[in-house]
């Protein structure tokens, strides 16, 4: 499996929402091929998931780690200022802004993640469609086209929160595992009907 990422080739884990697509996320060809494989535009972000804080801090030394980071890890994709325009591929159209994890990961997903430092990771469905909560879910294309996989049974199959940090308040971009209410309110944030 780390072989497969190292060599730039996408590979099917589970993840503690849904079963995701990852890749070796430092080279911008590993991260086209698995665009390729999921069917997914370029223009859209997708988010570099790391096994620790202090790996998202190597990779990103300007990240502010003292705002939403009690939230890590868990079931949330943090988008953040991306002020040195890292890891533009993965970024879509907006290099200013980068989506981030800190997963609670499953024993073996834990153990590669860890293995390789960070992945490009989405979830492991064709666009529009149903998020993976087995391995069967998982689109036999996708599986089909993988370097590897790794079927973990089943995970909860909710996708993460993605909270929108870059501005002066947090915005939930997306409801998934944890409610918006939770969110907002564990970032002492004012809740906002939209």
């Amino acid at each position: 499996m780390t072989a497969a990422l190292r060599a730039g080739l996408p590979v099917v884990l589970p993840f503690d929402t849904v079963y995701g697509l990852a890749a070796e996320p430092h080279d911008e060809v590993s991260t086209r091929r698995l665009y390729e494989l999921k069917g997914r535009p370029p223009t859209q972000p997708t988010a570099l998931v790391a096994a620790s804080i202090d790996t998202l801090r190597a990779l990103l030394p300007e990240l502010d780690t003292s705002g939403a980071w009690h939230l890590l890890p868990g079931p949330l994709t943090l988008v953040v200022p991306n002020p040195a325009h890292r890891f533009r591929w993965l970024t879509g159209t907006n290099p200013d802004a980068l989506g981030i994890r800190i997963p609670d990961l499953p024993g073996t997903t834990r153990e590669i993640v860890a293995s390789v430092g960070a992945v490009v990771a989405t979830s492991a469905n064709l666009p529009g469609g149903p998020d993976p909560r087995r391995f069967e879910d998982v689109p036999e294309e996708i599986r089909a086209g993988a370097a590897a996989a790794v079927d973990g049974g089943e995970v909860p199959g909710t996708p993460s929160t993605v909270v929108d940090l870059t501005g002066p308040e947090p915005r939930i971009l997306r409801e998934g595992a944890v409610p918006t209410t939770e969110v907002l309110r564990r970032l002492q944030a004012p809740v906002r009907s939209t």
